[in-house]
């Protein structure tokens, strides 16, 4: 059976980690640690294909990634055959990455969002459906060989 979320998160973003997950259980869903487990300096690469191999495998629904800005770690996760990774720091990019672009992680740094503006973000992001009809054929379209 398929598991709600999976996070990740390398050195930079270890502290929003903790509270997106605190957040999440708080609400009742199933959420998964893939790391970091400390402030000790990691490679973002890492972290992101694990969480980005284990939603492609089918074993999570959807992913988060955290790094200093969010970028690295979309880089790395977007490397992924079905992954979809979309850095967002507002509410309408997490809106518009699920309902245009059917992404299944969301990328977010701890530099840039804070932990209110997160907690939003994951909110509309987790409680949007993908819109499918002609968004389908150009989600199709950018899938990785």
């Amino acid at each position: 059976m398929q598991k709600d979320i999976i996070i990740g998160s390398d050195h930079a973003g270890y502290d929003l980690k903790g509270k997106i997950i605190q957040y999440i259980e708080s609400k009742g869903l199933d959420i998964q640690d893939a790391g970091t487990y400390s402030k000790d300096s990691c490679d973002y690469p890492v972290i992101a294909k694990n969480v980005a191999n284990k939603i492609a495998q089918n074993e999570y629904k959807r992913g988060i990634l955290i790094c200093g800005t969010g970028i690295g770690m979309s880089i790395a996760a977007n490397k992924v055959k079905g992954i979809r990774a979309a850095v967002v720091s507002d509410t309408c990019s997490a809106k518009m990455s699920r309902l245009h672009n059917n992404s299944n992680i969301i990328c977010m740094g701890e530099r840039i969002v804070g932990e209110e503006l997160a907690k939003d973000i994951i909110d509309i992001w987790l409680n949007t459906e993908f819109l499918a009809g002609r968004h389908e054929k150009r989600v199709n379209m950018i899938e990785v060989d």
